[in-house]
């Protein structure tokens, strides 16, 4: 899960660069920023840059790059509340607000070396958006990377998390690989996580309401765990005996089972099995071929490997 970020400014900011600010935050807890050398606000754009290598902190949080900009507009009154009149047209604005008068954050763009960590979960790449209204994070460029103390999640063109729903986008030779070895690959892969408090398979749900999830903040207050994946074109399962491809498939990571649709190919060792659609056991290596409406199965078996438990069926 990724980017919390901010979610509202107040009035100003110190010119003064090279130290930190804490913003105290309206729907949340306050965040710190800090930067290296300029502070630039740009009152027709209605930005606020810092510049020379920022970070941006909230709770457990950090967003460090080379700049960060964050996207200003007025603050909305709550929902019931009249909006403020007007100030007079000779009215000073004695607040210090450079930009001149209330704002929030709604969007937030990390330049250059991104790096976006808490206490267990890391990502990296080259440019990230984050809109806070969506709560969407979209991160681009070489060597896309998440990692969570279960799993490593890479992409070559694009990444994506949606906070609302848990979910995560990888464009691009998307691969998911579990600390065992086991390996998903796509050429989009689409990965569900679990709510943080969601009970261990076996085990009954907490009669204890949860707290509501902070849906502003996508790495939350520690890890989350993938409950499942969706691939989308040239798919690939890899264990450390056996490789299966297909056209999509789906794989859900507690049961560490799979199905493969579509041109699917079993291989392991020197055996294959060609058919339309298959379900492949990753935690005990066996795979079934099913078969489907346009095309039977075909399998070439090797006469060493043949008594193989393993071998596919």
């Amino acid at each position: 899960a990724l980017l919390p970020l901010l979610i509202a400014l107040p009035l100003a900011l110190p010119p003064a660069p090279a130290h930190a600010d804490g913003l105290d935050m309206s729907h949340g807890e306050a965040v710190q920023l800090f930067w290296k050398k300029e502070e630039i606000y740009d009152r027709n754009a209605q930005t606020v840059t810092l510049t020379g290598g920022a970070r941006a902190v909230r709770g457990d949080v950090t967003v460090d790059a080379d700049t960060l900009i964050g996207y200003l507009r007025k603050k909305t009154p709550p929902p019931g509340q009249p909006a403020p009149p007007p100030p007079p047209a000779n009215a000073k604005d004695n607040s210090g607000d450079p930009m001149g008068g209330s704002l929030e954050l709604y969007r937030i763009e990390a330049r250059g070396n991104v790096h976006i960590y808490n206490q267990t979960d890391q990502g990296w790449g080259d440019h990230a958006l984050y809109d806070m209204d969506q709560a969407v994070m979209v991160m681009t460029g070489k060597h896309l990377k998440l990692t969570t103390p279960q799993d490593v999640l890479t992409a070559r063109d694009v990444m994506e998390y949606h906070s609302k729903t848990r979910m995560s986008v990888g464009r691009g030779d998307a691969t998911v690989t579990t600390n065992d070895g086991k390996q998903v690959k796509a050429d989009v892969l689409v990965s569900f996580s679990k709510p943080s408090d969601a009970p261990a398979p076996g085990q009954p749900q907490s009669a204890k309401p949860a707290q509501a999830a902070d849906s502003s903040n996508p790495m939350g207050g520690g890890t989350s765990k993938l409950d499942r994946a969706y691939g989308w074109g040239h798919v690939v399962l890899r264990t450390q005996t056996q490789t299966g491809t297909g056209d999509r498939g789906v794989y859900v990571f507690d049961t560490q089972i799979a199905r493969l649709i579509g041109h699917v190919h079993v291989t392991q060792g020197q055996n294959q099995n060609n058919g339309s659609q298959a379900i492949v056991n990753m935690k005990t290596g066996i795979a079934t071929m099913l078969p489907g409406t346009d095309s039977p199965i075909q399998g070439l078996v090797v006469s060493n490997e043949a008594n193989s438990s393993q071998a596919p069926k």
